[in-house]
């Protein structure tokens, strides 16, 4: 797998936009960053300097000029009318920080707070997040981003919502796209499924029992994710002597994580390796694993901030190592593609370009087809974080 560096540099003027949480919010929702997010953020800058000296060809940036960038405005023209992003669910971090960089992406393009509403929906369900749907349309929004609980549920909202003249991109989690215009993707799933088995394969030694803790059993990303490493083991002899022993849903949910954890402990006794694809099932099960001083080891996907405690080679840590990207360009990706569909700088079809800021390095991006032949925009790809680094990116994010 490339290896990536999905961010090089906060600055001290992105951590100020994000403090500032600005955006409003619908009757059912709430628009601020963590502080947590925030704290992180403004701390990075020294730090994740002298970690990017050996990281210079990375291709997405969540540095202040990458969401200040004068280019960014003239690649996909003057923000005007109203930007919406439903998150999956509230509470969760990755979420949270999805959203600043939505935020701050669309500040910098000149939108004023009540042009920018994030909504989350009351549960990480699908249903919740047709309600918010349905009350962004009752607002005349001109644009909704959203991070999918299901594939296919969000549809008929979806289609009122294009009836209605809105346009619908999708970040995180993807629908049929027959209901958005284009899914604006972290990395591609065959590269996050390569990382994440090959990572099951060395933890392992090789060979042996492993299980794999997802979100929801409805959530695109992680199913396509899983899916993907099932085919890769089943095509290569070199996964050959490991043995998946059970798929547990965790639903997104801390506390239902730790259940699930503590469940597959029990389940199987020679388990060796969780895999869990979701920021909040990892954390969950690396108190599990590290409290108890299990054998069994973890990785993933998960935010550096709330993973640096678990990283670590040896006995007395729970996870060797994991791999994420940025959800703060994410987010900010997201946004710059709502104000191109807006004023029609794309279109979300395939062969596409322009340009979000300083995100790619400033280059412009390009819309590709995925494996489903539907449109999509790669971020960059998964980035690992181990011992060596996860002190310096735990201030970032």
């Amino acid at each position: 797998m490339k290896k990536q560096v999905v961010s090089v540099v906060l600055t001290a003027a992105m951590a100020a936009g994000m403090l500032a949480g600005c955006g409003s919010s619908a009757s059912s929702s709430t628009s601020s960053t963590s502080s947590a997010s925030s704290s992180a953020a403004s701390t990075s800058a020294s730090s994740a300097a002298s970690t990017s000296s050996s990281s210079s060809a990375a291709s997405t940036s969540a540095s202040s000029e990458a969401v200040a960038s004068t280019s960014g405005a003239a690649g996909v023209g003057e923000a005007s009318g109203k930007y919406a992003l439903v998150p999956k669910s509230a509470g969760n971090p990755f979420n949270e920080r999805e959203a600043s960089g939505f935020q701050d992406a669309l500040k910098a393009l000149g939108c004023s707070d009540d042009q920018i509403i994030v909504s989350y929906p009351d549960n990480p369900t699908a249903d919740s997040q047709i309600t918010v749907i349905q009350s962004l349309i009752s607002q005349g929004v001109s644009s909704i981003a959203v991070a999918a609980n299901d594939a296919s549920a969000l549809d008929a909202a979806l289609k009122q919502a294009s009836d209605a003249g809105i346009k619908v991109c999708t970040l995180d989690s993807d629908v049929d796209a027959d209901y958005r215009s284009v899914f604006c993707n972290q990395a591609g799933v065959k590269e996050i499924a390569q990382a994440l088995m090959d990572a099951v394969y060395d933890i392992s030694g090789g060979s042996g029992e492993y299980a794999i803790l997802s979100a929801t059993s409805q959530a695109t990303n992680q199913n396509a994710w899983i899916d993907a490493m099932k085919q890769i083991a089943e095509s290569d002899d070199k996964y050959a002597d490991l043995k998946l022993d059970e798929i547990a849903y965790g639903d997104d949910e801390a506390q239902k994580s730790t259940d699930q954890t503590q469940a597959l402990l029990t389940k199987y006794p020679d388990l060796k390796v969780i895999c869990s694809p979701t920021t909040v099932g990892i954390a969950a099960a690396a108190k599990v694993l590290q409290d108890q001083k299990s054998s069994v080891k973890l990785t993933g996907l998960g935010l550096p901030s709330e993973m640096k405690e678990y990283i670590g080679d040896d006995d007395s840590h729970s996870c060797p190592y994991m791999f994420l990207w940025n959800p703060i360009d994410l987010g900010a990706l997201a946004a710059y593609t709502s104000v191109a569909l807006v004023n029609g700088t794309i279109t979300g079809a395939v062969g596409d370009t322009f340009t979000a800021g300083d995100l790619n390095d400033g280059n412009p991006y390009t819309i590709t087809e995925n494996s489903d032949k539907a449109s999509e925009i790669i971020l960059g790809q998964p980035f690992k974080f181990d011992p060596s680094n996860i002190e310096e990116w735990a201030e970032v994010y």
